[in-house]
């Protein structure tokens, strides 16, 4: 069953990084002295879980994650989907919709990623005539965005339309299933106050302009054969609409994952050292932001030197509170990244509030996706904080809803 391999998972990742940790005493190794409690009451949790997983009156716990395009969306859905598990990870109907069409949506057994661009109003033809780009507000079926969601979050299925990324057109729409967790992952989650209500917790991915110019280089450029002056066309094209629909969404937002160029290395312009920065809005409903040392403090740490190896130019933590778009915040960041992704154990020993369910978990799901993009930088590790948190999130609003049944 679901949950009793889920437990197994947890009781072999802790056993896995105790016997790492063994070997560094000076680590928090008094955490495993309660490690066989602490499962027993994450198998009690998940139990509770699995009796409600087939309620067919258990309402959807449905995510919101906001980004432009070529922002890690992909990875970061990977992420999630590791956190929360299951036995089948992959496509919608095996990679293909109803009717044999490509399909964009993501599916476990716990989780169901849908991308907002399915549900675009015109084809790329129609908007050649229309004269919008596809970030317009114009060009997106919040009605029907609206009532699918509603009606997922009831528990109903819907006829979900599909965007064909490839050719541009909108293909057979395909059957989607309610899911204890649906994602939407796209440009306009945040838009529209009907969507916006629907949803449990909110993400924007906010890669800074020369970054996501650096990124677009290394795949337009390299990969796929364009022109430098071409991809600066078309960023510059995509600038207006973006300042205008996309980037005000951040106002909106619980958590935002900024991806900045590193302060390490001032004179480095391709975007090869990253600062990451996790912006965690206080007092937010069923959400406790993670932290470093000391809750509330401010902090500069420097972990390099003789239990963590960094060749130059290093890695640096910094934590504190802020404001952003005048909300209360507490702000996680790390510049620099791992040389051995193995050690990352040790920082975790100085976080707390990060959802894990046992000290190592972090590093583990790292680990598991070592070979995905940003997982030696702050982007994979903050990205999987935030997984952990979803997780923490879910099993919150689930157990409050158990218990007032």
């Amino acid at each position: 069953m679901l949950v009793h391999s889920l437990i197994l998972l947890l009781a072999a990742g802790a056993l896995h990084v105790e016997s790492f940790v063994s070997t560094h005493s000076a680590l928090r190794t008094s955490t495993f002295t309660n490690n066989a409690q602490s499962l027993n009451k994450a198998a009690s949790k998940l139990q509770a879980l699995e009796m409600k997983l087939g309620d067919p009156d258990e309402p959807v716990v449905i995510i919101g994650v906001a980004a432009d395009s070529g922002c890690g969306k992909s990875t970061f859905m990977r992420r999630l989907t590791n956190i929360f598990g299951g036995s089948s990870v992959g496509p919608l109907g095996g990679g293909f919709g109803n009717g044999g069409w490509e399909t964009n949506t993501l599916v476990s057994d716990l989780t169901t990623v849908i991308c907002l661009d399915d549900y675009h109003l015109n084809d790329r033809n129609g908007r050649k005539v229309s004269g919008r780009t596809a970030l317009h507000t114009d060009e997106q079926k919040f009605d029907l965005m609206t009532e699918q969601l509603s009606a997922l979050k009831r528990g109903e299925s819907v006829m979900k339309p599909i965007y064909n990324h490839v050719n541009g057109t909108l293909d057979t729409p395909e059957e989607v299933k309610p899911t204890p967790i649906v994602i939407i992952e796209g440009l306009h989650p945040f838009v529209d106050e009907r969507v916006r209500d629907l949803l449990d917790f909110t993400i924007y991915l906010d890669i800074s302009d020369e970054i996501k110019f650096a990124w677009k280089i290394q795949r337009d450029m390299m990969e796929r054969g364009h022109s430098l002056e071409s991809i600066q066309a078309s960023i510059e094209a995509r600038k207006p609409d973006f300042d205008a629909y996309i980037a005000p969404q951040r106002a909106q937002a619980d958590v935002v994952l900024q991806v900045l160029p590193t302060k390490l290395v001032p004179e480095d312009k391709e975007g090869k050292i990253l600062r990451t920065r996790l912006i965690q809005k206080e007092n937010v409903k069923n959400f406790e932001t993670a932290y470093l040392f000391d809750e509330g403090s401010t902090i500069n740490w420097i972990p390099c030197g003789r239990k963590l190896t960094c060749s130059f130019p290093g890695i640096k933590f910094a934590y504190g509170p802020d404001t952003y778009f005048d909300n209360e915040v507490s702000v996680l960041e790390m510049d620099g990244q791992f040389d051995n992704l193995q050690e990352l154990i040790y920082v975790e020993g100085f976080l707390s509030n990060t959802g894990t369910k046992f000290y190592g978990e972090l590093t583990q799901n790292i680990l598991k996706l070592s070979d995905s993009p940003g997982s030696n930088n702050g982007t994979g590790f903050l990205q999987t904080v935030i997984a952990l948190k979803l997780r923490e999130i879910y099993e919150k609003i689930t157990t409050s809803q158990a218990e007032a049944a």
